[in-house]
């Protein structure tokens, strides 16, 4: 690995222009740093959730800056598409070595003395239930964006929408049930609706 010291941030402003659902046809095309974004804002009101109406004990802001942080070395990898990265075994196993690889590279362009802050995020070892609900808040985001391209007469997502809502209800977690039934329908409004 080649020394790149102070390269960090650069790179991740880099997010911008990595575009997600390649194989599919957008009206609005979304990048990673947006969908990033939404990530976090989605796995804080999940765990915001948790610890109001399910009396768990989680750290909001740590869960948010996950979701941040969690596709960032779709800089360096690009962003493989769900159906490609998760076929089969052979590929899933292949492609997370790769994330791995991806997420040291971007520790190495940070200062020694910076990179033990920024490894919870980008090689998070986080307990199941908090990963599961930055996995939630992921597929979250991805079902709004089916949503706002079903809103506009994209019918390229209507599989794509069933999918992720399948794999939602998947994950078992009842954070995740409780932005569905209470404020998922918004989404599905106009601007004066809401």
């Amino acid at each position: 690995m080649k020394k790149r010291n102070n390269t960090f941030y650069a790179m991740l402003s880099r997010m911008k222009y990595i575009e997600r659902w390649a194989l599919m046809r957008n009206s609005e095309r979304e990048n990673i740093s947006e969908h990033s974004l939404e990530v976090a804002m989605i796995a804080h009101a999940l765990a915001i959730i948790g610890n109001v109406r399910l009396g768990r004990d989680y750290n909001a802001e740590h869960i948010a800056m996950l979701g941040i942080y969690h596709d960032c070395t779709e800089i360096i990898t690009g962003d493989m598409p769900t159906p490609v990265k998760y076929d089969n075994e052979v590929i899933k196993e292949a492609y997370k070595r790769i994330e791995e690889n991806a997420a040291d590279e971007l520790i190495s362009m940070l200062p020694e003395d910076l990179r033990e802050a920024y490894m919870p995020y980008l090689k998070a070892d986080e307990d199941k239930d908090v990963m599961k609900l930055v996995k939630a808040a992921d597929k979250l985001s991805a079902l709004v964006k089916c949503i706002e391209e079903e809103k506009v007469g994209n019918r390229e997502f209507v599989l794509a929408r069933k999918t992720t809502m399948d794999d939602i209800i998947a994950l078992n977690c009842e954070e995740a049930d409780i932005f569905c039934k209470e404020f998922l329908g918004a989404y599905e409004k106009t601007l004066d609706e809401l």
